[in-house]
């Protein structure tokens, strides 16, 4: 009897050992199993390529032509500007042209350059409302041998056409009017003002 009793005992015995590690063997594998997870999932991660973030500030420019049998105009123009919202931007720019003015016994040269400050509105992806201020020191000939400089005024209004040519890079053609019409400015009142350039992460 105490042999049986001894008997139950050890079976009892080995059977909780047994129990123990096998929960022991199921509780490291699971651990196991865990770490080798986290291990691929982080180096998945690093592998992944990282996603560029989208930086509120563009730039670019462009360049304005005007053509007739009497007047040219080329103008070079570089920006900058800022996103406050994905339709609404501000900005600033700078302007150099070069004007050729051959109306006169003889033909006129003059360099003029300044400065301005816009606003861009997309109405939708591709059209958008373009509102700007400019200060523009132009070189005007009083006689065919005399010039005197002038800072002249301008409010442009108008819109332009953009179209994405690669990732975060866009074409555009934009057409303005000067509202003020300065009398000392050297364009006709209302005369269109095209330009076309590019703009990168407009």
């Amino acid at each position: 009897m105490q042999k049986r009793n001894k008997m139950k005992v050890g079976l009892v015995f080995l059977a909780a050992i047994v129990a123990f590690s096998s929960f022991g063997w199921a509780q490291t594998t699971t651990q196991l199993q865990d770490s080798v997870a986290m291990a691929v999932e982080q180096e998945a991660k690093e592998e992944a390529p990282k996603k560029k973030q989208k930086t509120p500030v563009y730039y670019g420019g462009g360049v304005g032509l005007t053509f007739t049998s009497s007047y040219t105009r080329i103008s070079v123009e570089p920006l900058i500007a800022y996103k406050l919202s994905p339709a609404l931007s501000v900005g600033g720019r700078l302007m150099y042209e070069y004007v050729k003015d051959k109306r006169f016994s003889e033909s006129l040269n003059s360099h003029n350059y300044g400065l301005s400050a816009f606003s861009r509105y997309r109405l939708v992806p591709q059209l958008y409302a373009h509102a700007e201020f400019a200060a523009i020191n132009f070189q005007q000939y009083l006689t065919l041998n005399t010039s005197d400089r002038v800072w002249v005024p301008f409010l442009y209004l108008g819109g332009g056409y953009s179209q994405q040519i690669a990732p975060g890079t866009w074409a555009y053609a934009q057409v303005v009017f000067d509202v003020l019409n300065d009398g000392n400015s050297p364009y006709k009142r209302w005369a269109p003002f095209w330009s076309v350039g590019v703009n990168v992460g407009f």
